[in-house]
């Protein structure tokens, strides 16, 4: 398909139903890993005691390390007064017994992946707490920590206190994780559902929450690390700024996006606001290159304004020849999905076969976890109603796609702007290309490989500065949108052509300097029209009045939940 679309290939769960709008893909079971129904009754029990004391006598604990490190974790272990127990070769770790005061010291040294208590337990527990294992689940959020190697960042204060995501999306529902005071401020609603008072701001979708979670989602705000008794997203402590474009139905135009990312760059740092990274999962299959396309400019601008632009590469597969738009902008960070192929360890992981490459020109920057990862359910939205099998417990779902690997890439971005708020973006991009782990089969087509937060933060900025010719933006919006466009079933029309969703004529000549300067916006005003949410004026670009309801066309192709 050629659409706009949010780029989580799929709810991991079998449909119900097929809207005739939304493109359902065949489910795809992804069986339970082999590694993590083996993990040893001690390992299971793990999350029982999530933290660690740091005076005391000698605890048991279960250390992960680098597949290549693992001797020389446990040489660093004696050093620090312990012994080491049995190997757990099945999650390149082992069993030690350390000084209490030694843990923290032992979880940030250079080749640890994850330091955790050990306890009595039983084979695949599954908290009823959680409805997940959080040790023997692969896609648990205790488990994607270890994957990108964050547990020194935590372990080192650091949760992204301070950093405030911008969430381009379906919105986001109010559910336990994402309630604290503070977690998330509502930017404007540019959606169709902006007209229906009982839907602003909330995700009738259930995309945006469930990126918002794997982001930034907290259950509570009392621990000092994340916990695996709780729902932990990666940077626990960033905020999540929620600018909704997409409708209860999956309706959104290319100019409801670009207005989108224009409003963030001119509000990053009003009231308050320190928006440091943007995400934005979800592209088109436009064929216009980075250097005229608007959407791409955009997402460049907002580069250059100083904010880390994190996109999905696409959900296409080797079957793309580029990567979706705007992560063909060789500017912005561009995320595949990393396949962890049913262990925590690095050594055997492989880009997800959904994932698009792209081409030897502009290809994914780095990968992250991006298959059937835990993060919040949004009750009663499209995606649950229609996927229900996706369903883990009674809080969360289950979610593949380069979107999920993009809102991973986000938290670790957020960790990197805590620990080094001077960081550019270029530097940013440069030191999680310059630390990731290159998975097996290696090619330029998976980029640097696995983002490695640990290494990350201890990986030299230096003067990184990107030198690609900049985009222009003069190019099509019609273009920019692909093949596939919203439609007024009233009227049976489709939004094409150079115009937007109120139909005023698109300018590029007028609206690229404008958004580089700073004054595409002027109060609610944006491309000569109202879009201040309930109050918006004017007519559709149908000649007629419309609602959210009324809109439907645009599938954001998260139509295979498993």
């Amino acid at each position: 398909m050629s659409e706009l679309r949010l780029l989580g290939v799929e709810w991991d769960g079998n449909s119900k139903t097929s809207p005739g709008r939304y493109r359902v893909h065949p489910m795809r079971a992804f069986a339970p890993a082999l590694a993590a129904m083996m993990l040893l009754a001690s390992l299971a029990g793990a999350p029982r005691a999530p933290r660690v004391q740091l005076r005391g006598p000698d605890v048991a604990v279960i250390v992960r390390a680098e597949s290549a490190r693992v001797a020389a974790v446990e040489r660093l272990v004696g050093r620090l007064g312990g012994s080491v127990g049995r190997r757990l070769a099945i999650i390149d770790g082992f069993t030690a017994r350390v000084p209490a005061g030694s843990v923290g010291r032992l979880a940030g040294a250079d080749g640890v992946r994850a330091v955790t208590a050990d306890a009595r337990g039983h084979m695949l527990s599954v908290d009823p707490a959680l409805g997940y294992d959080p040790a023997a689940d692969l896609s648990s959020p205790t488990n994607v920590a270890s994957i990108i190697n964050a547990n020194p960042a935590y372990a080192a204060g650091l949760t992204g206190k301070g950093v405030d995501v911008a969430l381009i999306d379906s919105g986001v529902a109010p559910v336990v994780g994402l309630t604290s005071p503070g977690k998330v401020v509502n930017g404007p609603d540019l959606s169709f559902d902006s007209q229906n008072s009982n839907l602003v701001y909330l995700d009738g979708y259930g995309h945006g929450t469930h990126m918002a979670g794997l982001i930034a989602g907290r259950d509570t705000a009392d621990s000092a690390v994340p916990d695996p008794a709780h729902f932990t997203g990666v940077a626990p402590d960033a905020r999540i700024l929620n600018v909704k474009v997409g409708a209860a139905d999956g309706s959104v135009d290319v100019s409801q996006v670009i207005a989108a990312i224009d409003w963030v760059v001119q509000h990053r740092s009003d009231n308050g606001l320190n928006v440091r990274v943007l995400n934005l999962s979800f592209g088109t299959d436009s064929p216009q290159g980075y250097a005229l396309d608007p959407l791409a400019y955009a997402a460049e601008v907002a580069w250059r304004k100083g904010i880390v632009v994190v996109v999905a590469g696409g959900n296409d597969g080797k079957a793309a020849s580029s990567l979706a738009d705007p992560a063909i902008d060789p500017f912005v960070l561009a995320v595949g999905a990393d396949d962890p192929m049913g262990t925590v360890g690095p050594a055997d992981d492989a880009p997800a076969s959904f994932s698009s490459r792209g081409n030897g020109n502009r290809h994914v920057d780095v990968l992250a976890p991006g298959k059937s990862l835990i993060s919040l359910r949004d009750p009663n939205s499209v995606v649950d109603m229609n996927f229900p099998s996706a369903r883990v417990g009674t809080r969360f779902f289950r979610g593949s796609g380069t979107s999920q690997a993009a809102a991973v890439t986000s938290g670790a971005a957020a960790l990197l702007l805590q620990q080094r708020p001077t960081l550019t973006p270029d530097q940013v991009k440069a030191v999680l290309m310059a630390s990731a782990l290159k998975v097996k089969a290696s090619n330029v087509l998976q980029g640097s490989g696995i983002i490695d937060v640990g290494r990350a933060m201890t990986t030299v900025a230096g003067p990184s500065t990107q030198s690609y010719p900049y985009s222009s933006g003069q190019g099509s919006l019609e273009t920019a949108r692909g093949a596939v466009h919203v439609v007024d079933p009233a009227t049976g029309q489709a939004l094409t052509g150079e115009r937007d969703i109120f139909g005023q004529v698109w300018n590029p000549a007028t609206w690229a300097p404008a958004a580089l300067n700073g004054s595409s916006w002027s109060g609610g005003t944006w491309n000569g029209s109202s879009w201040s949410g309930s109050s918006w004026s004017g007519s559709s670009w149908s000649g007629s009045s419309w609602s959210g309801s009324s809109w439907s066309g645009s599938s954001w192709s998260d139509a295979g939940w498993s």
